[in-house]
Formats: C-alpha cells, sequence, structure tokens
C-alpha cells in the first residue's frame, strides 16, 4: 500500500504543522469541486485525505511507523486478514466532497470464530456489551466569517439525510465536532459522526484568538483632517471616526465585533491604520513645496 508520508509529501520526522499544511495545500488543489471534469484529481484527493486521517491521529501514525499497519489503516496481515483485534478505517466521499471513514471491529470477528472475546476465547469468557456501529468522519469547510458568527453549517450525511449543524463558541481550525447516533449501525447501537472543522482564510480579515485583525487603508487627507470611515466586520460595515492627526500603525478597537468565545461573550476587531500616500501626485508635491515637518522624528535612533 502506499506510504502516506509519500502522499503528502513530506518526511517521515515531519511535525503535525507540517503534515497539516502539506494537506492543506494539496487539498485545495485537488478538491473535487475545483476540477469537475478531471477524475483522477478526486481519486488524488481521496488519497492524500487517507494519508492525512492517518498521519493526524497519533496512535493510528505510531502503529503505521513500528509496521502493524498499512498506508490505508489496515492491521499488518496475520491470519489471512489482519493481525489481531483491531479496526481499520476505509475513506470515501458522502457526494458533497467530504471524506468519511467506516470501521471494521476485528474483534467481533473472532468473537464469531471461537465463541470468547479475542482476549479470552474459551467457552467461560466474559462477554462485554454488543458494540456500536462504526464512527464516520466528516470534513466541513467553514467561511472565515461563517466560523466566526456561528452561523448553522448544512451537513449532508452518509445516509443521505441533512442536518443543520450549530457551531461550537470560539470554534477553532480542525476542531472536532461529535453528532451522537449519526454513524453506522451495529449491534449495540449506532456510532457516531466526527465532523472535523477547517476555517477557510480571509481575503483581508485575520484571526488572532478570539479578535479579528484588518488593515485599514486610509488617504493622506483623512488622516490629517480626520473622517468618518465605513469599516467591513464579519457582521456588516460599520462607520469608524478616525481622528485628526492619526498616523500609519495606529490601531482602533471595535467592541463585540470579534468570534464569539466560549463564555458566549464576543470578540473585537482591532483595525490597524495604513496611511497611503499617492507615489506622484504633483498637486501635491506644490502644496507640500517649502514646507518642512520641524519634528525631530528620529532622534532616538541617534548614537
Amino acid at each position: 500500500m502506499a506510504d502516506p508520508y509519500a502522499r503528502l509529501g513530506v518526511a517521515r520526522g515531519a511535525s503535525e504543522k507540517e503534515i497539516k499544511a502539506a494537506y492543506r495545500t494539496l487539498a485545495k488543489e485537488l478538491h473535487p469541486d475545483r476540477n469537475t471534469s478531471n477524475p483522477k484529481a478526486a481519486e488524488r484527493f481521496s488519497e492524500i485525505t487517507q494519508a492525512y486521517d492517518l498521519l493526524s491521529d497519533k496512535e493510528k501514525r505510531a502503529q503505521f511507523d513500528r509496521g502493524e499497519i498499512d498506508g490505508d489503516g489496515n492491521p499488518a496481515a496475520a491470519f489471512g486478514f489482519g493481525g489481531g483485534a483491531g479496526s481499520y478505517r476505509r475513506e470515501g466521499f458522502d457526494g458533497t466532497g467530504r471524506s468519511g471513514s467506516e470501521g471494521i471491529d476485528l474483534g467481533d470477528m473472532f468473537e464469531g470464530l471461537f465463541g470468547g472475546r479475542a482476549g479470552g476465547m474459551g467457552n467461560g469468557a466474559r462477554r462485554g456489551p454488543p458494540p456500536k456501529g462504526a464512527n464516520i468522519t466528516y470534513r466541513l469547510q467553514v467561511s472565515f466569517t461563517d466560523a466566526a458568527l456561528r452561523e448553522n453549517q448544512r451537513i449532508t450525511l452518509a445516509d443521505g439525510k441533512t442536518i443543520d449543524l450549530k457551531l461550537p463558541p470560539g470554534v477553532l481550525d480542525g476542531q472536532q465536532v461529535r453528532l451522537g447516533g449519526k454513524g453506522e449501525p451495529g449491534p449495540g447501537g449506532f456510532g457516531d459522526a466526527i465532523v472535523i472543522i477547517e476555517i477557510a482564510p480571509h481575503p483581508y480579515f485575520v484571526r488572532e484568538g478570539d479578535n479579528i485583525r484588518l488593515d485599514l487603508p486610509i488617504s493622506l487627507d483623512e488622516a490629517i483632517g480626520g473622517a468618518q470611515i465605513k469599516v467591513p466586520t464579519v457582521g456588516g460595515p460599520v462607520m469608524l471616526s478616525v481622528a485628526p492627526g492619526s498616523t500609519s500603525g495606529k490601531t482602533l478597537r471595535l467592541k463585540g465585533r470579534g468570534f464569539v468565545r466560549k463564555n458566549g461573550e464576543q470578540g473585537d476587531q482591532l483595525v490597524t491604520l495604513q496611511v497611503s500616500i499617492p507615489a506622484d501626485d504633483a498637486d501635491l508635491r506644490a502644496r507640500l513645496e517649502g514646507w518642512r515637518d520641524p519634528r525631530r522624528l528620529r532622534a532616538n535612533l541617534e548614537s
């Protein structure tokens, strides 16, 4: 089976951060939504998703590194089908471009063959409760603004049913949300659905904890004379007062315009002013002719 490290193009000693970065880069390139006319891209997307699911699971990664499972998560060959009681995952798609996984409990297989659990196969062995069905893993990409505002996300499950998922307060990129009883059926009931949330980057907003940062360009006349400027936020544009004499690097705070925190309160939006001066403006040069700023702006840099 293919080496998951090779599938993602990383070294065996790669860090979790390096593995995640390699996966996200390939996922953006190969996502089925961007390659509707290229079936090979969808196949590669499935392969890298399977590789990432294995390597992002510390236990599975360690098992692979020790040679206990192969690149598809299957136990190393023994008895013709597996190396003892355990489980493996088979990746697929739910029709929306998201991957799913399905587990098979080999302990149940041993129980059926020998009349007891894998750890004690005698006739007097104590049986535990019947196992639940396998969990199914989904990857859900959420827009930056939806994550900040906790907008409901519609998910299509493997059985074709759709549900509206309420994002948790303080939701983070890579966070997992468990949906009880939405997995595969089993003798002990249904398994769970595990939704891994991936927050998409924004063109101009940057997240800092529960705050949102924005660099705001302003003109020279707005900086000198002050102005009321319309500023975008995740909840819609608001008016921001820029005081006369504002300089580049000055940061203004818009309260309650950030991400919803775990306690239900909302972070802030931090707006950093960036004064933009035209590169070649004859009128501006003429107006400043003969004027010199008397301040010693670099006095603290003089030795």
